[in-house]
């Protein structure tokens, strides 16, 4: 209503104006501005910002300050003697309009004061930590939403892991990953080594996809120093920092959580379990029924042949408690996507975090890989890929399987799909959607897999995040 009334004086101001009357075109550019910014106040006002609240504080506490103002002035008004300032006091109060006329002034007067100040003051307070082109009522409105979001628990490791919570950031930040710290291979196996420390290399990588700016400084967290120049050779700088700070602070999960600060990140990483283990695998060679063990997660890819079991040594390494407690609060438990046997697995044979997954009253989703991985599931459908779950831990970890739908037209024969065989004799819900990134055929699009997940949160909790 106001905002067409304003457009109506302006046209009317505008066909007045002859185009020599400076007084009349900033009286146009000011309607105009008041016009563009009128729809931001109103945003203000809007539901689940949080901000009504301290503005109704802020007007009751206005209002007292003005009630105390006119109890003094008037009593000064009536005691004051006959002199040449009460005319004038006479005329500020408006005693020459009716008294709801002047009520309704000063109200109106005062609360455009009032809204202005407000609005100055954020300006002034949020400018210099907002980003170009974003506005504060824009970013508050985000931030109070993501604040209040669901909470997710993602169990994985690698860049499956990463990619999810890259997606899902958007959405909440009431989100926790579990990850695996059975990583033998590259910098985070040769720190384990030598220094004895958890493996900081999936850690590292979910606290830069949580980074609540993924601009330098988690750049700079990723960067890996390259081979063969230094001692330096290989290591990524993130888990030297990591790395750093558990001899610093005397523990590593402290460690994480310091790192996560510096990198300000929007959830929390923590490891399956703070127990160093080893990750071992049973895997199957032709003319040999017995098949060959190998140690070592790195290693179990390089065989190129068909697992049949991974273990943990020692056998039941007791869960971190942190993450028991996260999956037991949970709202929605996603499983994957990642490396099957040496991502996933080495998570869920934690004995108590596979019990607390069970206990949990969340909604549990395992998101099945888009492409069969060389040397460790090779010719793997998605069936496949939850037989061996089951196999490991049982059935019923999970209720909902999320799996990729490939292009019709893609004939790319390096890539192997992971297809659905036959959903219908499935004992879970088998979702299908377009999961792809079209950049990289192999691996998710963050915002794909995490808009698809949302959705199937959605339809059984219809009124969540609506």
């Amino acid at each position: 209503m106001l905002n067409r009334f304003l457009g109506r004086v302006d046209d009317g101001i505008k066909g007045c104006y002859d185009g020599t009357g400076m007084a009349f075109g900033k009286i146009v550019e000011t309607l105009q501005r008041l016009r563009r910014e009128l729809p931001q106040l109103y945003r203000w006002l809007s539901p689940g910002i949080g901000v009504k609240r301290w503005l109704l504080l802020t007007l009751l506490g206005t209002t007292l300050i003005g009630v105390g103002l006119g109890i003094v002035i008037l009593h000064i008004y009536r005691t004051a003697p006959e002199t040449w300032w009460l005319p004038l006091l006479s005329a500020a109060s408006l005693r020459f309009l009716s008294r709801p006329i002047r009520a309704i002034i000063f109200i109106l007067l005062g609360l455009g004061m009032v809204l202005g100040g407000i609005f100055g003051i954020n300006r002034a307070l949020m400018g210099p930590f907002l980003r170009p082109g974003k506005k504060v009522v824009d970013e508050i409105t985000i931030h109070r939403r993501r604040e209040r979001g669901i909470k997710i628990v993602a169990i994985g490791g690698g860049h499956g892991l990463a990619t999810l919570l890259r997606g899902l950031k958007e959405y909440t930040y009431n989100l926790t990953a579990v990850v695996t710290v059975a990583d033998s291979g590259g910098s985070s196996g040769k720190l384990r080594k030598e220094m004895g420390i958890l493996p900081p290399g999936d850690l590292r990588n979910c606290l830069a996809a949580l980074s609540n700016d993924e601009a330098l400084l988690t750049h700079l967290f990723q960067y890996r120093f390259p081979d063969g120049q230094s001692g330096l050779n290989g290591h990524s700088l993130g888990n030297l920092l990591i790395t750093a700070l558990a001899e610093i602070t005397g523990s590593f999960e402290e460690a994480v959580a310091e790192s996560g600060r510096v990198l300000a990140v929007r959830g929390q990483v923590l490891p399956s379990t703070l127990q160093q283990v080893d990750l071992v695998a049973d895997v199957h060679l032709p003319l040999m029924p017995a098949g060959v063990r190998i140690e070592g997660e790195s290693e179990i890819p390089r065989s190129s042949w068909r697992v049949r079991r991974v273990y943990l040594q020692p056998n039941s390494p007791p869960a971190y408690p942190e993450a028991i407690k996260a999956i037991l609060n949970a709202d929605m438990i996603v499983i994957g996507p990642g490396s099957l046997y040496t991502s996933i697995l080495p998570n869920l044979l934690v004995p108590e975090i596979t019990e607390a997954i069970r206990s949990s009253k969340a909604l549990k989703v395992y998101v099945c890989n888009i492409a069969a991985q060389p040397g460790e599931t090779d010719h793997y459908s998605c069936e496949d890929h939850v037989r061996a779950i089951e196999e490991h831990v049982g059935k019923g970890l999970f209720e909902v399987v999320l799996a990729n739908l490939p292009p019709k037209d893609h004939l790319d024969e390096k890539i192997e799909w992971v297809r659905v065989e036959d959903s219908r004799k499935s004992n879970y819900r088998t979702v299908k959607e377009k999961l792809y990134d079209e950049a990289q055929f192999t691996r998710h699009d963050s915002e794909l897999l995490a808009k698809s997940l949302i959705s199937i949160y959605q339809q059984g909790h219809p009124r969540i995040m609506s």
